[in-house]
């Protein structure tokens, strides 16, 4: 086993860390009081490949390895977990679909625009308000075919980058029937008649990664705007996901590393009793679990990210990574507020605002109890 990265995953490493640096850090604290998006590192992103990581380099993009990703991404989570979430939706969610299942024409229309970081993103709306986790037989928005154009009515939730999109990859259910061949993914411009895009949600954290409420009354698309095969959206969908959740396990792993480089930093500054707070062991505990969980996670996100690389299975490795990278981040960052004391809630220090960060991470692209069904299935089925 080689656990190096390669020079170019190094190399790789270091931009986006400078870039995260730079363009992220200073603006984290601003992105999440004004519960605006960061458009400025978009655009600066775009150029080092930043908005393309699951694009071709033919549309325009860098189409970046499994593990060069989830570099990235841990490093812009370590920079400011609302543009990493934004990024991730972007490159996994909005536009990973389109490369991998759609037809030459799409890809040609809409992955170089999104490409560029000049434009706006791409997002993908799964979620519906009577359902979360059931998406087989959750998803009630239909579309149905009138001609050459596809009608499409319903609603979705928590549509992440909704309003910051060139388009929404909309999944809907193309045969009232039922079943698991019954969903289909379709892409619907967000300039599309009859398509409206509720106000951001009001959010714990990640307030700079804008999360929406869209409604589909009789919008109207061209046939041609399906995404990959008809009544192949679930397993599309599942697809997607698997690969999501090294993401978001990454940016996981980028905020418990941010959380305690900022608790190691006050630990050696903090006096209390004559010395410095890191003198005593009940802090140097603290950092001692910190560091050793932080590790293990990113093992394990490297590992997951490596198997997809190789083409081989990985959805039990995908569940078991961002299960314990996500409930680790927030275990890392509410231990970096106990280092802080008083301090630590105070809105004055970061660490407060990255465990507000942390806490989606259980949630979103599959909760830990998701997870923990998908890891038993594996479990119970081995021999």
């Amino acid at each position: 086993m080689d656990f190096d990265l390669s020079n170019e995953q190094a190399i790789w490493k270091k931009i986006v860390h400078e870039f995260a640096e730079k363009e992220l850090r200073p603006k984290a604290r601003e992105v999440d009081e004004k519960e605006e998006f960061n458009w400025q590192a978009a655009r600066k992103g775009g150029p080092i490949g930043l908005m393309g990581m699951s694009i071709p380099e033919m549309y325009g993009g860098s189409n970046v390895d499994s593990i060069s990703n989830a570099i990235a991404m841990e490093e812009l989570g370590w920079g400011c977990g609302s543009t990493a979430l934004a990024f991730t939706a972007h490159n996994g969610l909005g536009t990973a679909p389109i490369a991998l299942y759609g037809t030459e024409e799409l890809k040609k229309k809409w992955l170089p625009i999104v490409a560029s970081g000049k434009n706006k993103l791409g997002a993908l709306a799964l979620t519906e308000p009577g359902a979360g986790s059931d998406i087989q037989g959750g998803v009630i928005t239909k579309a149905e075919k009138q001609g050459d154009e596809w009608v499409i009515n319903g609603a979705k939730m928590w549509c992440t980058n909704a309003g910051i999109a060139e388009y929404i990859i909309t999944l809907v259910r193309t045969d009232p029937k039922g079943g698991s061949k019954s969903l289909s993914m379709i892409l619907v411009p967000t300039d599309s008649k009859g398509l409206t895009i509720g106000p951001a949600e009001k959010k714990m954290g990640l307030r700079g990664s804008p999360a929406h409420g869209v409604t589909y009354d009789n919008v109207r698309v061209p046939l041609g705007n399906l995404v990959g095969a008809e009544g192949r959206g679930l397993q599309q969908t599942l697809s997607t996901l698997d690969a999501g959740r090294i993401s978001i396990g990454a940016i996981s792993v980028g905020l418990a590393q941010a959380a305690m480089d900022a608790a190691v930093n006050y630990a050696r500054e903090r006096k209390a009793f004559g010395q410095a707070i890191a003198e005593f062991q009940a802090i140097q505990f603290k950092l001692s679990n910190m560091a050793m969980e932080i590790e293990l996670a990113r093992t394990m996100i490297y590992k997951t990210a490596w198997l997809k690389d190789q083409g081989r299975p990985y959805n039990k490795e995908a569940a078991i990574a961002k299960l314990y990278a996500t409930e680790m981040a927030e275990r890392v960052c509410y231990d970096a507020i106990q280092i802080h004391g008083g301090y630590g809630y105070s809105r004055e220090y970061n660490v407060e605002r990255m465990y507000r960060d942390a806490r989606l991470m259980t949630i979103g692209e599959g909760t830990s109890e998701i997870q923990r069904l998908v890891i038993a299935r594996h479990v119970l089925a081995s021999e």
